[in-house]
């Protein structure tokens, strides 16, 4: 019971210390005051999502978005460039119209997919057909000249359209479990026969497109209701374009039916040519050591279905509120504070990849990188990203935090260095501090993520407030830490996969030409 009493005691007591130290910060203070009193986010993410819209590598609302935020930067008295790393085919979407003009006439719910080829002006009109069960990719070249002047579905047709959450709700277990056996059985048939072909979702339509189909219809089902994943085109000549499972579903079992049904495509869209591709650099400079940094980390491009509003446009929300914030409240911090708004992540983390192969000196002078970039949601997990003593400076930058924060956030050390998905796998590669603010999920994965709902109206601005503070508090307390951040690397574990140590990762060289060939 003593020993009880005295561990209450201790708690009591840290607490009180904590909250009295947080009450005696004023610049900690000063930024939990300036975010929930006068916050930005609201108007930003309108400007940016509603105003500019989605930010394809390429195009010119990628630039647009690009100036803007410069010129954002400029408003708030930051310093604030362009810095170009690389090339890219340049494209610009416009009108998609899909519609269903035999056996009946239906508006169809789609759109191109980024960078398709334009149809002509006035649209192509064509019968569809589907791709054959094949035993060899013989029987499948046999079969090729049948696609001559046809739209060409290429995408398994999905058993049903309800979620697995709204059967599991709903269905009887009994039904449940047919159902997913059988999908599951189609699944692999369909993936049987695409190996058969000899091809893959990649190879396909470029030969489809050499044998006269007049384009290429898919639909990419995100395990949602109404959503649908929006990638690129692999045709150079003819349209490719997404359909909504409802309308595919319908179109494929008219097909297989007999009906021959017929679609109308118009697809607008610009060949640019090559465009120049950029990151986005601002920065507070330091005022005792302006060579080293603490850098937020945030990629600016996004795919083009939606308007890119969870990915990644509240990950660049949290990182411009926070720096408009640390301007006003920290003017001049003891280390150079600079965000990062990356380009082209979305393939292949080419901006950030060119940003630490360009500056090696900025790398080796990182006192730690902030990344966020998985959703809409509050951070709830952070980790030490295999660097042995990270637990030793993360643990008091954490300190004066908010506990209503704080309390939603996990924390897991030394942890293990990424691999990729998003920037900060760019920096740790090249051995530097670099953290992801991870974040609740929010049904990001099946509703959000590259998808066609990614938009404004899914952003809970509650959660990216909180983020915006953690993340000005993270950069206040990094940049007045007394020394510099330890890079010493922790000792991996044996992976689950080869049954070997793993190794650390190796800086990767970007992809500075980019849709080209």
């Amino acid at each position: 019971m003593i020993r009880k009493i005295t561990l209450l005691i201790a708690l009591l007591l840290a607490n009180s210390l904590f909250l009295l130290a947080q009450e005696q910060d004023p610049v900690v203070q000063a930024i939990i005051k300036e975010a929930n009193e006068n916050s930005q986010l609201e108007a930003l993410g309108h400007e940016l999502m509603d105003g500019i819209g989605p930010r394809l590598v390429g195009t010119p609302q990628m630039k647009k978005a690009h100036d803007w935020a410069v010129a954002k930067y400029a408003g708030w008295g930051i310093t604030a460039r362009n810095e170009q790393w690389g090339e890219w085919k340049g494209w610009e979407r416009g009108i998609s119209h899909i519609d269903m003009v035999s056996p009946r006439v239906q508006s169809l719910r789609g759109t191109q997919l980024a960078w398709s080829p334009a149809t002509p002006k006035k649209g192509i009109t064509a019968e569809l057909v589907v791709l054959p069960m094949v035993k060899d990719s013989l029987e499948f070249v046999k079969w090729l000249p049948n696609v001559k002047g046809k739209l060409v579905m290429v995408s398994m047709m999905q058993p049903t359209g309800r979620p697995d959450y709204n059967w599991e709700e709903f269905a009887t277990e009994k039904s449940f479990a047919r159902m997913k056996e059988e999908r599951e059985e189609q699944t692999k048939a369909w993936n049987e026969n695409m190996r058969n072909m000899g091809h893959n979702t990649r190879s396909l339509p470029g030969t489809l497109e050499e044998a006269g189909a007049a384009g290429i219809v898919a639909s990419y089902w995100s395990q949602g209701f109404g959503v649908n994943k929006i990638f690129g085109a692999y045709t150079k000549t003819i349209p490719t374009v997404d359909l909504e499972l409802e309308d595919y579903g319908m179109l494929y079992r008219l097909v297989e039916s007999g009906q021959k049904p017929q679609l109308h495509i118009v697809a607008e869209s610009k060949d640019l040519g090559v465009m120049p591709t950029f990151n986005t650099i601002a920065e507070i400079k330091g005022s005792e050591k302006p060579d080293e940094y603490v850098i937020l980390s945030a990629h600016f491009d996004s795919w083009d279905g939606g308007t890119g509003a969870t990915d990644n446009g509240t990950g660049t929300l949290v990182m411009m509120e926070a720096m408009r914030i640390l301007k006003k409240a920290y003017p001049n911090p003891k280390r150079t504070i600079l965000v990062g708004h990356w380009g082209s992540e979305e393939q292949g983390l080419n901006g950030s990849r060119a940003f630490v192969e360009d500056h090696p000196e900025i790398v080796d002078g990182v006192q730690a990188l902030f990344n966020q970039d998985n959703g809409t949601g509050r951070v709830v997990s952070i980790s030490g990203g295999g660097f042995l003593d990270a637990y030793d400076y993360l643990g008091k930058w954490l300190n004066p935090v908010p506990q209503e924060i704080t309390d939603e956030i996990e924390t897991s050390f030394p942890g293990t260095p990424a691999r990729g998905g998003s920037d900060y796998a760019s920096f740790q590669a090249a051995g530097a501090p670099a953290f992801s603010l991870s974040s609740l999920n929010w049904s990001y994965w099946n509703y959000t993520w590259h998808t066609n709902r990614d938009t404004y109206d899914k952003i809970i601005f509650d959660d990216v407030r909180n983020n915006a503070i953690l993340t000005a508090i993270l950069a206040y307390m990094a940049s007045e830490h007394p020394e510099k951040t330890s890079r010493t690397k922790a000792v991996l574990p044996i992976s689950n996969r080869t049954g070997e140590q793993l190794e650390w990762p190796t800086p990767r060289s970007p992809q500075r030409k980019g849709g080209l060939d």
